[in-house]
């Protein structure tokens, strides 16, 4: 690349960003109602040109090989109508979820009559960097809309047709609505270097999300001049105690483990409490075995399991994102609390039991985003959360913990209200 091509890179970058700090002034003062009608016109439409969007996701397709997607990313890549289908309705989910702009969080009158009220807003322009999925294209721009804040959308080159179709409906819709064109914008270029100079521009951007693998995440971080939500991995735990019912303890397992294996909120770690081991943990391991899940556990558990594989201390830590799961025996809630503060990731882990004592303290002293009381740890995600379409989940504790929905994208200032009030 010469010269002048770095410096038009650089400068299409700061125009972009720019524009969007001009959309986020204008959308912080629209009403909701407006940002609802383009939600449901822009599902409507959606589901209007799906022949439009089928035929721009199958030059996406026929790129794929290129690419050297596997299998699994190419269905994740891949449109259906059912697909669009369903980015519509969560389109429509988004608008039917309240409004956080405007809300009075809290309010009170000082003894000298001036009220002072927390009023939510938006955070400002939200720069997205994320996978080769298409619906997140819409889900992102949906709740970054709805929160009041502009999106600059930066997806993986894979599905570079088929967001391309997406926002432009979107952002034609936009118009008709009264909402400013630039409030969701596509960065148009595939050269990686584009994300370096985004993340130098936190005069235009307010702050960034990395939605991928663990590099790309790591690489925001470093780079970023402005706040960053985020996870890095997602070193997800059951821990079965010994008050379990053991029967809900493997479906419980099964399902965190097995229901997909390649998400962040997938299990990779199972303890088991001692008193239960002899019992649980053969009937589990066939349970694993016939999901092809690869079982690495501690001596005692290669002791109890057949077939199962000898644990290094790197594999209790490891975020497997396929069909390997480590296991541990435990001789205490507190002995299992220590293991998943230690070697866990701070994303989501999850308890059975029947003790809620037990339970509580498992609760309070576990430190990730997310617990899970006799529950998959597959349910910590936005829409099973009741927040609508999610922008990531971030295991850090500023500024947002747990699944990122509209209020997470939102910051609040005081207003006070007063009647020609000096300070004395």
């Amino acid at each position: 690349m010469s010269v002048v091509e770095k410096q038009d890179l650089k400068a299409y970058c700061v125009d972009t960003a720019r524009r969007a700090k001009a959309a986020s002034s204008e959308l912080a003062i629209i009403n909701g109602a407006a940002k609802n009608n383009w939600l449901k016109e822009s599902a409507r439409r959606l589901r209007e040109r799906e022949a439009d969007l089928l035929t721009a996701n199958e030059q996406d397709l026929q790129m794929a090989p290129e690419y050297g997607l596997t299998e699994a990313q190419i269905d994740r890549l891949r449109l259906t109508p059912e697909r669009i289908i369903s980015i519509a309705v969560g389109l429509e989910e988004v608008a039917a979820l309240p409004d956080p702009i405007g809300e009075v969080i809290e309010s009170s009158v000082r003894p000298n009559g001036l009220e002072v009220s927390k009023v939510r807003v938006p955070l400002g322009v939200v720069f997205f960097i994320y996978e080769s999925r298409p619906n997140v294209t819409a889900d992102a721009a949906a709740i970054c809309i709805k929160s009041g804040n502009a999106v600059i959308l930066r997806g993986g080159k894979e599905a570079a047709h088929s967001s391309r179709a997406i926002v432009s409906i979107l952002k034609e819709v936009a118009v008709e609505f009264g909402l400013p064109r630039d409030a969701v914008q596509l960065v148009s270029t595939t050269d990686r270097a584009a994300v370096g100079h985004f993340l130098s521009l936190a005069e235009l951007i307010d702050v960034a999300i990395p939605r991928g693998g663990e590099g790309l995440i790591r690489r925001v971080s470093e780079e970023a001049t402005m706040p960053v939500i985020k996870h890095f991995a997602g070193n997800c735990h059951v821990y079965v105690d010994a008050a379990a019912d053991i029967e809900m303890a493997e479906l419980v397992t099964v399902n965190s483990k097995c229901h997909r294996l390649g998400v962040c909120n997938a299990c990779e770690s199972l303890l088991v409490h001692a008193d239960v081991a002899v019992e649980y943990l053969p009937r589990l391991a066939k349970a694993l075995i016939a999901n092809g899940i690869e079982i690495r556990g501690d001596e005692q558990t290669c002791e109890l399991v057949s077939g199962a594989i000898a644990a290094s201390d790197e594999d209790f830590a490891t975020e497997f994102l396929g069909p390997i799961i480590s296991v541990k025996i435990v001789g205490s809630v507190d002995e299992a609390i220590a293991h998943i503060n230690q070697y866990g990731s701070h994303h989501t882990d999850a308890i059975v039991t029947a003790d809620l004592t037990t339970a509580r303290k498992f609760a309070a002293s576990v430190d990730s985003a997310a617990v899970m009381i006799n529950a998959s740890t597959r349910f910590n995600d936005g829409g099973q959360f009741g927040l609508g379409a999610e922008i990531g989940i971030s295991t850090d504790k500023f500024h947002a913990r747990g699944p990122c929905g509209l209020k997470e994208l939102t910051s609040y200032k005081y207003v006070a209200y007063g009647n020609g009030h000096v300070r004395e």
